[in-house]
């Protein structure tokens, strides 16, 4: 299932908390903490000035918010880890999953997209509501490196190390399990995995970490002829 604009609303947002806690405790922000948030990442910023947003992750192959361009881009001093539990999206209570985040360390790559000063406080609303719906993530301004060379501040969010659902010494058979098998309403983890790949060799690049993990999932649980 691809995420639309559409979908981010305080009402959807509402809906998808109050089904998560049908099947147990899930930490979540209240509205007013979430545009807190949106709010204090933006007071500084001019209101003549543009937007990058760094995406690694789904926002490579589903933004959901509107953007001028985006531009093959790196990120140094975080990562990519699976080291986020889930039950919702693409995990549920009966099939958990396991989520991408940046974690400290290293460097990733990805896409810069760039959202034109007349967009940002509509497009931040949506992606406030898209990726801070639990606080399980951090909004971080960094310094992100284009393709063109050319430095720029950017958005991006990255793993909240006191969140309930921050697992990042899950045993390696558990995380392979968890992806392999990890399925909400949003669909799998696996094709999460897989798209994530698929959108970054189309771009050139090739993320050893991925394709280790790929190939893990591959061997334990082999798709189904």
């Amino acid at each position: 299932m691809m995420l639309k604009r559409e979908d981010f609303t305080p009402q959807r947002i509402d809906e998808l908390i109050a089904e998560a806690r049908k099947h147990g405790p899930y930490d979540a922000l209240t509205h007013e903490e979430r545009e807190n948030s949106r709010q204090d990442f933006l007071k500084n910023r001019k209101s003549e000035d543009g937007l990058w947003v760094f995406g690694y992750g789904s926002l490579l192959w589903n933004p959901a918010f509107e953007f001028d361009h985006s531009i093959p881009a790196r990120l140094f001093g975080y990562r990519r880890s699976f080291c986020l539990k889930l039950s919702m999206g693409r995990g549920s209570a009966e099939k958990p999953g396991l989520m991408l985040a940046l974690d400290n360390g290293g460097s990733c790559n990805g896409r810069g997209f760039y959202i034109p000063s007349h967009k940002v406080e509509s497009e931040t609303r949506i992606l406030w509501m898209r990726e801070m719906l639990s606080g399980a993530y951090r909004a971080t301004e960094c310094k992100l490196t284009l393709q063109n060379g050319k430095k720029v501040p950017a958005l991006t969010f990255v793993v909240n190390h006191q969140h309930s659902r921050y697992t990042p010494e899950i045993e390696i058979g558990e995380k392979i399990k968890l992806i392999a098998t990890g399925e909400g309403y949003l669909g799998t983890c696996r094709d999460y995995l897989s798209n994530t790949v698929t959108h970054l060799e189309e771009i050139n690049v090739k993320d050893q970490y991925l394709h280790y993990l790929m190939r893990k999932v591959e061997n334990a649980y082999p798709k189904k002829k």
